[in-house]
This record gives structure tokens, C-alpha cells and sequence, in this order.
């Protein structure tokens, strides 16, 4: 493992940084608030994908003060379509231990719930000027690759290396810029270091890149095999009757979706038979790979349908917190009734 000088490191980095940084709205403030937003929200969530959501939270809930006023159904709406939905469930429970102020050190906010060491050391660098180095996948991949690391990123002890060699450059600078110098770490390992295909001929350290040298940037960082992914079939109905749809909404102390809004399956109603299909989709989480059928029918105006199933005003779905695959089934639904009704018209 090679060592690389920690100010002409950082300087080279900060210099290419200021001039090639994508403008996102969350580079735009030092609001520790707007910047746990984004943190969370990132986790998870690429980029481009995650502004749209970033900006209309903020539009809901633009304090802290704000987001823990509001009800949790709320919340989770809010967020609905960028899944892991601990992550709002964390915020809102944060945002009400907080008594409307943001702390301002490293431990305390390491303290709230869902935050880790990572997140934790974004807010405190970026809001705050604190010297605390972030270590994310993209920061372990250019470490790995600087100092041509072949170990294992998935242990603990080759993070907290990593972690220790990140905060040697840190530490070099004048805390004012640990915030930026984080941000051009993460933002190499998002748009140059790439896992597959880097950058090099255009990547400000590549003359310290000691797998460079090696000709080995390509296969690092090593990590162990992905978990095989598991393939599930489900079926969904979308059941309509008067301006009202049939719905379900799991226990709000379930492990998973919990107080979530779901479309019935048609084994929760027998009494129609075998449903018409009118359409698949596929959906993803974590290594879990759904099939997922959607089926549509209709139901006599005088039958009864048992609980969990309940109608719901079509006119109120915005403001509940509907599962992606409830979502997905919806719009495949809606592209299906245009079809039918405008055949000449393509969607």
C-alpha cells in the first residue's frame, strides 16, 4: 500500500473540484437541515433521481420544526416512491428529539436516530466546518485505488484504515474547506473513479494513483460475491367501484412498509375468479427481484368486502403513503384505460 503526500492530494483534489462539481441544490447551502435531507435521501438514492423528492420534501417540511409538526402518514407519503422508508421514519423520530434546533457537534448529531458515522460526517464538514472525513463507496474505491489496496472493503478493519487514510488528507487542510474536500472525495468516486470503467485520463490524481501504476485500477476495490438475487412472482388487482379503489394498509408497527397502502392480491378476493391481466413489471429490492402481475376487475355495487380491504376516494391517494409496487400497478393501469379508450393514439 502506497501513501500519497496529503497536501498535494488535497490541493490537486479542491483545485478540480471548484471547477468540475455538478451543481446540485444541495451544494447550495450550508443549512445543516437541507443538507441531512440530502444525506438521507442519498443513501440510497443516485443523484439526479433523488433531487425531485429532495425538492418537494422541502416544499412540505422546509424545518425541522416542520417535519416533526407533522403526522407520520404524512411523512411517509412524502417520501413515498424512494423506498427504505426507515430512512423517513428515522428523520421524523429525529426531527422530534431535536426541539426545533439542529445540534451542531459531531456526536450529537451520530447521536440522532438513523445517522451513522458517515452521515455524521457530512453534516458536521459541510454546515459546520468540522474536520470529520467521510468514508462512503465511492471514497473507499479512490483510496483503494490510490494507495492500491487489494483488501477486502467489506471488513471493518479495511474501512477503518480507509477511513484513517482519508482524514490524513483532511487534516492537512484549514477545517473551512473539510466540507468541500468531502465532497470532492465523494464527487471523484461518482463521476471519474467509476467501479467499472474509470476515468483516468481525465482524473486529477491519476499521477498518484499507485493501481494506475499497476495497471490494476479496473480490479479495485475487492469486495465479497453480491447476494444471488431472489426472483418473486406476485399478482396485484386494481379493483374501481364509484369513484372509489380497493386498498389495504399493513400494520404500522410492520417490519417492512409499515402503515404503507397496498393493492389487494386476488387471492384476497375469490369471489371474482381469475382476473384479466393487463400488464407486468418488474420490481427490485435490495437482491429481491419481483415479477409482479396486475389483474383489474370489478365488484357487484351490493358486495361487502372484508377487512383489511377498504374503499378509498380515488381523489385522496396523493396524500397517502401508497407503495411502489401499488404505484407502478396504478400507472400500468392508467396506460392500459388510455390504450383502450384512444387505440390510434400512442401513449
Amino acid at each position: 500500500m502506497t501513501r500519497v503526500p496529503a497536501r498535494s492530494l488535497a490541493a490537486k483534489l479542491l483545485d478540480w473540484y471548484g471547477a468540475h462539481h455538478r451543481d446540485l441544490p444541495w451544494r447550495r447551502t450550508r443549512d445543516p437541515y437541507r443538507i441531512w435531507v440530502s444525506e438521507i435521501m442519498l443513501q440510497q438514492t443516485r443523484a439526479e433521481a433523488a433531487i425531485p423528492y429532495y425538492q418537494r420534501f422541502l416544499d412540505r417540511f422546509p424545518s425541522v420544526a416542520a417535519l416533526a409538526a407533522a403526522s407520520a402518514e404524512e411523512v411517509l407519503a412524502s417520501w413515498s416512491g424512494l423506498g427504505y422508508y426507515s430512512r423517513a421514519r428515522n428523520m421524523h423520530q429525529a426531527a422530534r428529539v431535536m426541539d426545533g434546533v439542529f445540534p451542531r457537534s459531531y456526536q450529537a448529531i451520530r447521536d440522532l436516530p438513523g445517522v451513522g458515522d458517515y452521515t455524521a460526517a457530512a453534516i458536521a464538514s459541510i454546515a459546520f466546518g468540522l474536520p470529520y472525513a467521510v468514508l462512503d463507496g465511492n471514497v473507499m474505491r479512490v483510496v483503494a485505488r490510490l494507495t492500491n489496496d487489494a483488501a477486502d472493503i467489506g471488513a471493518s478493519r479495511t474501512r477503518a484504515r480507509f477511513r484513517a487514510i482519508a482524514q490524513h488528507h483532511l487534516d492537512g487542510l484549514d477545517r473551512r474547506r473539510a466540507g468541500a474536500f468531502n465532497q470532492a472525495m465523494m464527487e471523484l468516486g461518482a463521476t471519474v473513479c467509476l467501479p467499472r470503467s474509470p476515468r483516468c485520463g481525465i482524473c486529477p490524481l491519476a499521477e498518484m494513483c499507485a493501481a494506475r501504476r499497476a495497471g490494476r485500477q479496473a480490479q479495485l476495490p475487492v469486495k465479497l460475491p453480491a447476494t444471488a438475487p431472489v426472483k418473486i412472482a406476485m399478482e396485484v388487482a386494481i379493483i374501481e367501484r364509484r369513484g372509489r379503489l380497493l386498498l389495504w394498509q399493513r400494520d404500522a408497527d410492520a417490519r417492512r412498509l409499515g402503515g404503507f397502502w397496498e393493492l389487494p392480491s386476488p387471492e384476497q378476493l375469490p369471489e371474482l375468479g381469475a382476473l384479466p391481466a393487463i400488464g407486468t413489471f418488474r420490481h427490485t429490492i435490495t437482491h429481491h427481484r419481483y415479477q409482479v402481475t396486475v389483474r383489474s376487475g370489478s365488484l357487484a355495487r351490493q358486495a361487502r368486502v372484508a377487512r383489511p380491504l377498504r374503499w378509498v376516494p380515488i381523489e385522496t391517494l396523493p396524500s397517502l403513503p401508497l407503495s411502489t409496487t401499488a404505484r407502478k400497478a396504478l400507472r400500468l393501469g392508467q396506460k392500459t384505460e388510455v390504450r383502450r379508450r384512444s387505440p390510434q393514439e400512442p401513449f
